[in-house]
C-alpha cells in the first residue's frame, strides 16, 4: 500500500512509476480482472462481474495515470522522455480499459 502511495503522489521514479506500476502490473491487474469478467459472466452474475471487470481495474488505471503524470513532472531528464511516458501511459491504460 505504501508504494500505490507513493505512486499516487508522484514520488516514485518515472522509470518505476511507468514501468513497474502502469505496465507491468496494469496489464496484470487488466487481464485478472478481464478473466474474472468473463467468469462471472458465464456464471450469469453480470452485476459482480461489472463490478469487478470495471469496479477494479477502472481506479488502478486512473491511479497509474496519475502517478506517471506526476512523477513525470519531477523527473529530471529529457522532457521529452516524460511526455512519452505520459503519453504512453494515457493510451495503454485506455486501451485496457476499453477491452
Amino acid at each position: 500500500m505504501t508504494k500505490l502511495r507513493a505512486l499516487w503522489s508522484g514520488d516514485l521514479a518515472l522509470n518505476e512509476a511507468f514501468w513497474t506500476w502502469t505496465v507491468t502490473v496494469g496489464l496484470l491487474v487488466n487481464i485478472a480482472t478481464s478473466i474474472l469478467f468473463l467468469v462471472l459472466i458465464l456464471q450469469e452474475q453480470p452485476l459482480a462481474a461489472l463490478l469487478v471487470g470495471y469496479g477494479l481495474s477502472v481506479p488502478y488505471n486512473i491511479v497509474a495515470i496519475v502517478g506517471v503524470f506526476r512523477s513525470a513532472a519531477r523527473y529530471d531528464g529529457p522532457p521529452l522522455h516524460a511526455d512519452l511516458a505520459r503519453l504512453a501511459s494515457v493510451l495503454l491504460m485506455s486501451a485496457l480499459t476499453l477491452t
